[in-house]
């Protein structure tokens, strides 16, 4: 498993990030928001600066942490308002979904990524309402990126209509098209109120592309964040059991946490130590 991160986790400079990314024994980098702005809205030459950064500290793009299909579905039940719906400095509308998908297949290969990140409109009241319409854009999207020789990655996020491990393998089971894969989150499964280990052994091992780490604890209140480690989301039994399933994707930082001081950067100082250990303990 490489060890790798979402690098506006680190910081939304690209010159900082990379630096630390490498310092901490990172290996790969995945783009999100880039000098405060969404990757899907960087120009060419914008992006090629960016690569350059990230190349030149040997961190490999894995893969391109999109929006798609991070909006309202038209005609749909109301939206579940018990979840935030985070945008990192991307709000678009659905009739925006097109141009994005093109952008994001663009960019994926331009940077030699092999994974775009999609999720699954933000989460109704009556997520049945809608997934047979979830199915069919992940299905159109899967087909699209067969095309371009890359996979969608399916983040199960807890503010969308796929937001479960058992939410996943539905969804999975019904896209079985190998350019759909699953973006394995734990911590967004907790927040989803399904014990993440649950989750995880409902799932096909060979459809996870890709996992991303942060950890929590969940109560009344709502989520409150923690290093990588010390929450509820038991990463040391996640790792050994995927790694016991034979998967050899990467694992990417999602900090969230903001740190002993309030500084996100050190955050992820720790979380990437947190992560290194774990994955190195992991039989």
């Amino acid at each position: 498993m490489r060890i790798g991160a979402i690098t506006d986790e680190f910081s939304p400079d690209p010159e900082i990030a990379a630096i630390e990314m490498r310092a901490a024994g990172l290996e790969t980098a995945e783009l999100r928001v880039l000098w405060g702005r969404n990757i899907l809205d960087l120009d060419d030459a914008e992006l090629d600066r960016a690569l350059a950064i990230f190349d030149k500290q040997k961190l490999a793009i894995d893969s391109i942490a999109s929006p798609l299909l991070k909006c309202t579905l038209p005609n749909a039940p109301s939206l579940d308002a018990r979840f935030q719906q985070d945008v990192f400095a991307s709000r678009h509308t659905y009739d925006d979904q097109p141009r994005l998908a093109k952008r994001a297949f663009e960019i994926a290969a331009r940077s030699g990524a092999k994974i775009v990140r999609v999720f699954s409109y933000w989460r109704t009241v009556d997520p049945e309402a809608v997934f047979e319409r979830v199915v069919t854009a992940l299905r159109a999207l899967a087909g699209q990126a067969a095309e371009h020789g890359v996979a969608i990655g399916l983040e199960n996020e807890h503010a969308c209509n796929i937001a479960t491990g058992l939410e996943s393998a539905r969804v999975l089971a019904a896209v079985d098209h190998p350019n759909l894969q699953l973006v394995w989150d734990p911590a967004n499964a907790l927040l989803a109120g399904e014990d993440p280990l649950k989750g995880l052994a409902l799932l096909s091992m060979p459809r996870i592309g890709h996992v991303h780490a942060k950890d929590c604890r969940v109560s009344s209140a709502g989520p409150q964040w923690l290093a990588v480690g010390d929450g509820r989301v038991q990463w040391t039994e996640q790792i050994t059991a995927l790694r016991r399933s034979g998967y050899t994707g990467d694992i990417n930082l999602e900090t969230h946490w903001t740190g002993p001081h309030g500084d996100k950067l050190e955050a992820s100082r720790i979380c990437a130590a947190n992560l290194r250990r774990l994955v190195a303990g992991c039989p």
